[in-house]
């Protein structure tokens, strides 16, 4: 019973994903058939969208780096105070 509505799910979430004919039409070239509704006003909506792509894979960047080698060697850091301190 679990596979058929897992299944039934499936095929209901990429029905709903596409398109539909109408906003098709309305949607420029490179949107068609992923997007509902009216597609962008003007190009101040593409420069929006793509600045704040390029800040989210900036910080997405950045965040895994320090995570992965924070880079705080200073005796003096805060980091240091709470290792050595007991």
């Amino acid at each position: 019973m679990k596979k058929y509505v897992l299944l039934l799910m499936m095929l209901v979430l990429k029905f709903a994903a596409q398109a539909c004919d109408a906003c098709q039409k309305q949607q420029p070239k490179v949107l068609r058939g992923i997007a509902h509704g009216t597609g962008p006003d003007s190009n101040w909506d593409y420069v929006i969208v793509w600045s704040f792509v390029v800040i989210t894979v900036l910080t997405l960047f950045y965040s895994v780096k320090w995570l992965l080698k924070p880079g705080e060697k200073s005796q003096d850091h805060i980091k240091q105070f709470v290792l050595i301190n007991d």
